[in-house]
């Protein structure tokens, strides 16, 4: 008997349901063991009764349901419940459901002075009133998925890996544990490391690097000791899937398009403190923490759920800088 799989997506984008189609072939082999009931990236299952006959919120009773991006709104809070109700497991797909993700980020300012921000601070939006008419609340804040319900499987990743979603599913159908590397994304890179910068400045990760493409991966200086700002000691390893070809270097996926890690993967660990984490790797190495800019931001960029970000009282006598024709208030 097949599998009924449930799947749905909330505050998304939608790469991770993209990451299920990238599985390719693979996913040829596991879509015999499972019956897709609600899928609403594919099918146009309605909520409330195909017609809208119905009062209540139904999706199907299902095995395992499968949810990307977090909760940002009453309805795609509603969602996650009634998924958590319907489905024996729930799967965490992708970092906005495991930590909230890029949306996150506005954790750090309250909802009021976001609204304020949209539709009437923004130098290029006329000043309106706040839409209100026909639209789902928006919550206090950007939910991770297992702030509000029980989550069962958690497959990080912005998006994840085609390898983990199979690796998951398997693991589901042969009633096995899922289970993902607990260690680091230096732990898997290849580049050379010497424990020393080679420079004292922090440089932006979108600054030209120096590189021969093509060069056995030993022979490249470490990103971080180049200066480079590189996510990978405090982000899980795992970008880089579960399998290589016959006698390829297994290599993170920023890293092997020679571009530093962004720490979409997530913490090592649970409970890990990534900012804490971050400061004392730059250090190590001999470059200054301070030079980071928007440390706060930067380095919670796809964690911000979970307590992570959260608005903090303004100074007395804020500092005023000009950015982009805008008043923005200084922050640490």
């Amino acid at each position: 008997m097949a599998v009924r799989v449930a799947e749905e997506w909330l505050n998304i984008c939608g790469g991770c349901e993209v990451t299920i189609l990238d599985i390719g072939e693979p996913l040829l082999d596991l879509l015999p063991q499972l019956e897709f009931v609600h899928i609403p990236v594919l099918a146009d299952n309605k909520y409330f009764g195909q017609t809208g006959e119905k009062s209540n919120l139904e999706i199907p009773q299902a095995d395992v349901g499968i949810i990307s991006g977090g909760i940002r709104n009453e309805k795609e809070k509603h969602v996650a419940e009634e998924m958590r109700k319907k489905c024996k497991t729930i799967v965490a797909l992708g970092s906005c459901a495991c930590f909230g993700g890029i949306p996150a980020m506005a954790n750090m300012w309250s909802l009021t002075d976001l609204y304020e921000k949209v539709y009437r601070g923004s130098v290029t939006t006329e000043p309106g009133e706040t839409p209100k008419e026909n639209l789902p609340p928006l919550l206090d804040k950007v939910y991770a998925l297992d702030e509000v319900i029980k989550v069962d499987v958690a497959i990080p990743g912005c998006p994840t890996s085609p390898d983990w979603v199979v690796a998951a599913l398997t693991s589901l159908l042969t009633s096995k544990p899922f289970v993902m590397p607990d260690k680091s994304v230096c732990d898997e890179c290849p580049t050379k490391r010497e424990k020393k910068a080679a420079g004292g400045q922090i440089k932006r990760p979108l600054e030209s690097m120096t590189f021969k493409q093509g060069e056995p991966w030993e022979n490249t200086r470490c990103y971080m000791e180049e200066g480079y700002l590189c996510l990978g000691p405090v982000t899980r390893a795992g970008c880089s899937g579960t399998t290589t070809e016959p006698g390829e270097v297994k290599v993170p996926r920023c890293i092997k398009g020679y571009m530093t890690c962004r720490g979409c993967f997530g913490p090592i660990r649970k409970g890990a403190n990534p900012l804490v984490d971050m400061m004392t790797a730059i250090s190590s190495i001999g470059l200054d923490a301070k030079q980071v800019p928007d440390r706060r931001a930067l380095l919670n960029r796809y964690i911000g759920g979970q307590g992570r970000l959260k608005p903090i009282p303004e100074p007395k006598g804020p500092a005023q800088v000009q950015k982009g024709g805008a008043q923005w208030q200084a922050r640490p």
